[in-house]
């Protein structure tokens, strides 16, 4: 499915993603917590699809699971005790709430970064930072490929050594893991001579050469103008709210924090609109399309 959102302008990738990131690292409330990982998870799964909603499941929820359990295990505050563990420590209520809470801002900083990988190409990031930080920008470009390009690899050279009967699953045990040693042999050494086969590529084209012009498909349009104003005054908004204790809670010794104000009602609004804009644009988008094909 076509992603609207990362037809935008690089720059308003690139702040929104690490607005949503730092705001899902920082903030405890709760409700910020639920809203930062629904809008995160439905997210992910919209640009990855059937491959993302398989890693939720079989990643994702488990380790939420068990950080939610090892908490507990290991921090022993809070007034309200439930129960006291066999090593004679308490289990206490707050301490239990708190691994949630931990265990889904773990989660939904996963899932933003999935959708960050996503989006945020190497030809984004040399377009960003490849004037002011060259030798960063071509290293961060490399390693966002690093990942899908050794998928890919590794595939081939497995089926060659699968040809040849030297693949991991091939013969004993003893000769399987011979075998995926030798596999991961050729994949680091195809990995550091394909990193220095592009260093040099880029270095004989005048790369982060001083008054080296560099074409750009990017060009910033009046919607990117319209989503960076959204984006400046929510998390303007956000941020006035988070310093003024609008946003404020604790969990330990005791649960408290703002809840039924009107004021956090706004902040958390404001938090929702921030986050579930990409969805927005793709829904509002794909409705506009939906419209032209039944016209046709």
């Amino acid at each position: 499915m076509k992603d609207t959102f990362s037809g935008y302008h690089p720059v308003v990738n690139m702040l929104y993603f690490t607005m949503v990131i730092i705001f899902a690292m920082f903030f405890t409330h709760p409700v910020c917590l639920i809203i930062s990982f629904v809008c995160a998870f439905i997210y992910s799964i919209y640009l990855n699809g059937k491959k993302a909603l398989k890693f939720n499941l079989v990643f994702i929820l488990p380790m939420l699971i068990i950080t939610a359990l090892l908490n507990p295990l290991f921090n022993h505050q809070g007034i309200t005790i439930l129960t006291y563990l066999p090593d004679g420590n308490p289990l206490t209520l707050e301490s239990v709430i708190y691994g949630i809470a931990a265990a889904f801002m773990l989660i939904t900083v996963i899932s933003w970064f999935s959708c960050f990988n996503k989006i945020m190409t190497s030809d984004k990031f040399v377009y960003l930072f490849g004037r002011f930080i060259p030798a960063l920008s071509l290293v961060l470009s490399m390693t966002l490929r690093l990942v899908p390009r050794f998928q890919a690899q590794i595939k081939i050279i497995s089926n060659a050594q699968k040809c040849v009967g030297r693949d991991a699953s091939n013969g004993s045990l003893l000769q399987k893991m011979k075998h995926g040693i030798k596999i991961l042999s050729i994949m680091v050494t195809w990995a550091l001579e394909n990193a220095i086969e592009t260093a040099d590529s880029m270095r004989s084209r005048g790369y982060g050469l001083p008054g080296r012009t560099t074409f750009s498909i990017f060009k910033f349009q009046k919607r990117d103008f319209y989503a960076l104003f959204y984006i400046f005054i929510c998390v303007l908004y956000i941020f006035i709210g988070s310093f003024t204790g609008g946003l404020y809670f604790i969990y330990f010794p005791a649960i408290n924090g703002a809840l039924s104000e009107p004021y956090t009602f706004t902040l958390l609004f404001a938090y929702f609109a921030l986050c579930i804009m990409p969805l927005v644009i793709n829904l509002r988008e794909d409705m506009q399309w939906a419209v032209l094909q039944s016209k046709t």
